[in-house]
């Protein structure tokens, strides 16, 4: 059975980069996210007020600052990875984040209010949006972890996230308001972001197989983190789900599932990497009479990487979580690790 596992999770990975190249040659987008030049670089660039920094993390420009500043400010320890802070393992989330808001996921998806679409405040993210506020655990939760961890240094002014006007009980607010509420999920941050932990990762010691064996270290808190971020959120927002269509809500609860086994190789999230795995995902979101794998405005490798990544969340649905487990079994040890970190690499470099 556990080979049986390990082909269901290559299939997927084999389409997605598959996939992921073509679309990409195929587009030549911008590698940023959207509006990542206007978004906010420096702390002090969000409006300071009673001697608080506040931000709106219900705009997206705001929310994409706080991963502006959080890739700034960590920039000096990927040096070694490329130029432009492109090796900077963080990119994957403003990346997710950016797809999120190009395809219209960050939109009130009930229609009720303008927020988000295009003939209202196009800036606006809903917080009747699912994606919007899964987001949110994986955006400002790791900020306020960088905050208390000290990536930003000694602050001259507290930390105040602006509440959305609906669900203000679903999130927290500052660092003092994270750690009464999320103390677990805020610590699986504050352990990524620790500037000792940092030089500790990226300090070159002259030896490649050591410089690569903390790099994978530094992967692996930024994966818990991000796992523990989605495993707390998923059931906190599942009512949400019911402003989306039925396939749009699958596809949100596949591509959740699919996340755990991607992290379970400590896979690199650089730009290029990211920008080259994400290519696969849908280009707008899925509305009634998508059936996959026939949906005609989507590439057939769209369809099959969708429908890959159904099959892939049923199957571990029916086996009661132990397809995961295996993967994660085989992903367990460093050899493991790099045997899948290689697959992907491979794959999507043939």
């Amino acid at each position: 059975f556990g080979i049986h596992a390990l082909l269901i999770v290559t299939v997927t990975v084999r389409s997605a980069t598959a996939t992921a190249r073509s679309e990409n040659d195929a587009t030549g987008e911008d590698v940023y996210p959207p509006l990542w030049y206007l978004a906010p670089e420096n702390l002090l660039d969000y409006l300071v007020k009673d001697h608080k920094i506040v931000i709106d993390a219900w705009n997206y420009q705001e929310r994409l600052g706080v991963y502006k500043n959080l890739l700034n400010s960590s920039a000096k320890y990927f040096t070694a990875f490329g130029s432009q802070n492109f090796g900077n393992i963080l990119w994957g989330l403003p990346l997710q984040h950016g797809w999120q808001f190009r395809t219209g996921r960050l939109a009130d998806p009930s229609n009720v209010t303008s927020c988000g679409h295009e003939d209202g405040d196009p800036l606006c993210i809903s917080v009747r949006s699912w994606w919007s506020c899964m987001n949110y655990y994986l955006s400002v939760i790791p900020f306020l972890g960088a905050v208390e961890a000290g990536l930003f240094g000694q602050l001259q002014y507290e930390i105040e996230i602006l509440p959305p006007e609906e669900r203000k009980t679903d999130f927290c607010y500052s660092v003092a308001d994270c750690w009464s509420r999320i103390p677990e999920l805020m610590d699986d941050w504050k352990a990524y972001f620790e500037v000792n932990n940092f030089t500790f990762f990226f300090i070159f010691s002259g030896s490649p197989a050591t410089f690569s064996f903390k790099l994978d270290d530094a992967l692996g808190l930024m994966w818990r983190a991000h796992v523990a971020s989605i495993a707390y959120a998923l059931p906190k927002f599942q009512d949400s789900l019911k402003y989306l269509s039925d396939p749009e809500a699958n596809f949100g609860e596949d591509w959740a599932s699919a996340v755990d086994f991607i992290a379970a190789t400590h896979f690199r999230t650089d730009l290029p990497t990211t920008n080259n795995f994400q290519a696969f995902l849908p280009q707008r979101m899925l509305v009634e009479g998508d059936v996959l794998p026939f949906i005609c405005d989507f590439s057939p490798q769209q369809n099959r990487v969708l429908l890959s990544m159904k099959a892939l969340h049923k199957a571990n649905q029916l086996t009661g979580g132990l397809l995961l487990k295996l993967w994660r079994k085989a992903m367990s040890t460093e050899a493991g690790r790099k045997m899948g970190r290689e697959l992907i690499g491979d794959l999507a470099s043939s």
